[in-house]
């Protein structure tokens, strides 16, 4: 999961609209999300391979930063009271039971999970 998020922040810098990977269950869940938060304008999967268009406001990419909060050998987890104490411009994605969603879903929902990354608009 945090080499798709890796190649997106990528192609964002890079200033490419586009970028394709391996359509797995997760990575798909992860790009529908982002879709739904608006850092992405289309996801498209065929054949085993996910095609995402990046969504650009002013001819600059939606999304400035991607930082990677747990890691193989270190889970980061938060409940919903932590979720919701966090405020700022940066949005958390989360795997909680729900799926992947992001923190603000995460807070209406009242749930929490582990939290995959940190993105900044």
């Amino acid at each position: 999961m945090g080499d798709f998020l890796i190649r997106i922040k990528n192609a964002a810098m890079a200033g490419n609209k586009s970028l394709e990977y391996r359509a797995e269950k997760q990575i798909v869940a992860m790009a529908d999300a982002l879709k739904k938060l608006g850092f992405l304008d289309t996801v498209k999967k065929e054949k085993g391979i996910l095609s995402a268009t990046l969504a650009f406001k002013n001819k600059k990419p939606v999304i400035m930063n991607i930082k990677l909060i747990s890691k193989p050998g270190l889970r980061i987890y938060m409940g919903a009271d932590e979720i919701g104490k966090k405020k700022g411009p940066s949005t958390y994605l989360i795997t909680s039971p729900k799926g992947i969603i992001s923190s603000k879903d995460a807070v209406k929902a009242r749930t929490g999970g582990e939290v995959i990354a940190e993105i900044w608009s």
